[in-house]
């Protein structure tokens, strides 16, 4: 030890003399900094399994370090939740190694399927899934018709293994919900939370119900772009539970065995209009073209369950529906937007639904006039003024509003032209027209435009915090009460 070492007490790093040494210790740090790089990519790439790359895009946030408690982001988007069918008998047949086993095994033939077609998962809950798609429900749909083509992929191993194949339930619902973070100071986590994410959950319980692998919204099928590319039918409008108003179910059968789902095609008219005459209380006809459906389709459960339906009726006259075909709409003061033209539109509506669905029950199917004639004014004149204060005020959901006014034209045209073309029973029609109402003014008039008028209430991101409307809008009173 030198004379300065024992006066300072500080051993002195050596000091490289050489250009040798130079390079040397530039090497070592040049080292070191590609090994704290590599280190930060796979936490990364680790944090990633738990908080998808797509989840932070969605809340604007560039890295997982970047998150904080309280972030949100509203969004409209398609929610998928899926469900093992029987699980808790099928795992307690299992030791908890082999039940980690089997649902990692599932989840890893789901969850690429999810992402190829765009989704999200925003969490596993057990054996379920809680799925997000951003861009569109058709997304959503062919995902879930893939995915469980997928199971049939995997059962065929499950089977080969000696293994008892295993049956999951898929809903799908469409609507506006809140992702975002919650918990607490020292743990917290991703979520999406919603009306829409609640409703999608019932969905899949109601899968069970009606034996259907695959059921979707009324909300699902009015935003799909090609409807025709799907094999979907009307199953029922039911009312879940902590929902007041009922709303309509499909059945999406693409991944029925191939001679059920050319036998449900080939019975589909006389399925639709049987159960158009159950939910009229018109039960012999109903029952006569459920027989011929059950000819054709004998392992057509939902036909099946319609038939019992029709012999219950008639035996104990309980019928199964939600009930707007007999007492009508009921106004309530939690469908005021605020906005006065929409106000009187909505409530215009909701006479007119009430109007035509009571002349259906006094077995007045054939007069389509003042219904078509009120929707073509009514789309025309408050249609315009939406998306003339949406676009003034930059709504930011602009884009699937439109699309919903445009869908909902497209539907009553279609209902309109099939009127004229004068092939389909005029009592079915009358059905599926009130069907659409029912649908728009549940999803539509009292859900979406009250989101529209909230924002131009109290935009987000706005100087002033309050959007004003326009003279013309609030004095707007143009809506013809037919």
């Amino acid at each position: 030890m030198t004379d300065e070492t024992q006066t300072t007490g500080i051993i002195q790093a050596p000091v490289a003399s050489t250009p040798d040494g130079l390079q040397e210790i530039l090497h070592k740090v040049i080292i070191a900094h590609q090994q704290a790089l590599k280190l930060l990519q796979e936490t990364e790439t680790a944090y990633s399994r738990l908080v998808p790359h797509q989840l932070l895009n969605l809340l604007k946030v560039k890295s997982i370090v970047d998150v904080k408690l309280g972030d949100q982001v509203e969004r409209k988007m398609s929610i998928m939740f899926s469900d093992i069918r029987d699980f808790t008998p099928l795992s307690e047949s299992m030791t908890p190694a082999e039940n980690f086993e089997f649902i990692n095994s599932y989840l890893s033939q789901m969850e690429p399927v999810i992402g190829k077609h765009h989704g999200i998962i925003d969490k596993f809950i057990g054996d379920a899934i809680l799925a997000l798609f951003a861009q569109d429900a058709d997304d959503a749909v062919s995902g879930a018709i893939a995915m469980l083509e997928r199971l049939n992929y995997y059962n065929a191993g499950r089977i080969r293994a000696g293994y008892t194949p295993i049956q999951i339930g898929i809903g799908l619902n469409t609507g506006m919900v809140m992702i975002g973070t919650v918990g607490g100071t020292n743990r917290m986590d991703s979520t999406v939370i919603g009306d829409a994410v609640n409703l999608t959950a019932r969905l899949q319980e109601a899968t069970k119900t009606y034996h259907a692998p695959l059921i979707v919204s009324q909300n699902i099928l009015y935003d799909l772009a090609t409807p025709d590319k799907y094999h979907i039918r009307f199953l029922d409008r039911i009312r879940v539970k902590g929902k007041s108003q009922p709303l309509s179910i499909y059945e999406v059968f693409d991944n029925d065995p191939a001679e059920l789902r050319s036998s449900k095609l080939a019975c589909q008219p006389l399925f639709d209009e049987a159960i158009a005459f159950y939910h009229l209380k018109e039960i012999p006809p109903a029952i006569e073209l459920l027989k011929k459906c059950v000819e054709i389709a004998p392992n057509d459960i939902p036909a099946l369950m319609y038939l019992e339906r029709c012999y219950e009726f008639q035996a104990t006259g309980q019928h199964w529906s939600t009930g707007e075909l007999d007492i009508g709409l009921t106004w309530k003061d939690e469908y005021l937007t605020g906005l006065e033209p929409l106000d009187i539109a909505h409530r215009n509506l909701l006479d007119q639904i009430n109007s035509f669905t009571n002349q259906i029950k006094l077995g007045n199917t054939n007069n389509f006039r003042e219904i078509f004639a009120f929707l073509t004014a009514h789309t025309q004149e408050i249609f315009q003024l939406e998306e003339k204060l949406m676009h003034d005020s930059k709504y930011p959901f602009t884009e699937s509003h439109t699309q919903e006014h445009a869908s909902f034209i497209r539907h009553f045209q279609e209902l309109e032209r099939k009127v004229l073309i004068g092939i389909d029973d005029p009592r079915y029609l009358s059905f599926r027209t009130a069907l659409l109402l029912l649908d728009w003014f549940s999803s539509h008039a009292t859900k979406g435009d009250r989101h529209l008028t909230r924002f131009l209430q109290n935009p987000v991101g706005t100087r002033s915090g309050k959007y004003q409307v326009p003279p013309h809008a609030a004095s707007f009173t143009g809506i013809p009460h037919l």
